[in-house]
């Protein structure tokens, strides 16, 4: 194999790609007998070849920031071509999981997704992410379906126990929907001169104006009632 470079790089990249393709840094070639099995494999470590390789930038970085100091960034984008942007963001996936918390079976960007997450939510979403043998994008839609669920309206049963069931949003003990006075609204249709009269009548009283009318309407049905009553009464002696 020819890789045009040190032994170093070579050794990294014959682990990864084998014997059978030829490697130059402009590209790859391939022997017209290689079998379909030996093309899968050295695709799948390409794969992992560039997962590493961003574990790898990352603690680089990290180790340059921490050894050397901030002024690091500017000489890891010179030697790098990745804007500084790409850096941070790979550094700080990097800084959310130790090294003994990071799966291989799992490539950076799962770790990217859960980055956010607390270490033992992340570790839960990884854990089933390699279970059931998750891409990035059922990881990601697999935790925004999460999100959203919890973002319903639900409460915890009294025993405490897990179980969650949702809150009806206007829940209500029926004794108190009983005790609620009913409200009726009114709608008075009134001319310019009437409102004027009535607001300042109101406003003598130190009242708004729809108070003052329904004071007003209170005191009218008082004096209604008093004659009715009293005529029913003197309808009643006399009958007796």
């Amino acid at each position: 194999m020819d890789t045009s470079g040190e032994p170093a790089q070579r050794d990294v990249v014959l682990s990864f790609v084998g014997t059978q393709a030829k490697v130059q840094k402009s590209g790859m070639l391939f022997p017209q007998n290689l079998p379909e099995r030996s093309w899968e494999q050295i695709g799948t470590n390409l794969r992992e070849l560039v997962n590493s390789s961003a574990w790898w930038l990352a603690d680089w970085l990290l180790f340059g920031e921490a050894t050397y100091g901030w002024r690091r960034y500017k000489e890891a984008i010179e030697r790098t071509g990745l804007d500084y942007q790409t850096l941070r963001n790979y550094a700080w996936v990097a800084r959310r999981f130790e090294h003994d918390r990071r799966r291989d079976g799992l490539s950076f960007a799962h770790h990217a997704e859960v980055a956010r997450l607390s270490p033992p939510e992340q570790d839960y979403w990884l854990r089933k992410a390699e279970q059931q043998k998750w891409s990035r994008n059922e990881l990601r839609r697999a935790l925004r379906a999460s999100l959203a669920a919890q973002s319903d309206t639900t409460e915890i049963s009294p025993s405490g126990d897990d179980e969650q069931q949702a809150a009806p949003r206007s829940a209500e003990p029926p004794a108190a929907e009983k005790r609620r006075p009913q409200v009726t609204t009114l709608t008075i249709e009134l001319s310019a001169d009437q409102l004027e009269h009535y607001s300042k009548a109101a406003a003598a009283h130190g009242l708004p104006v729809g108070e003052w009318v329904t004071q007003v309407l209170a005191t009218a049905d008082r004096h209604t009632a008093g004659p009715r009553t009293a005529d029913r009464r003197t309808a009643g002696s006399g009958t007796a």
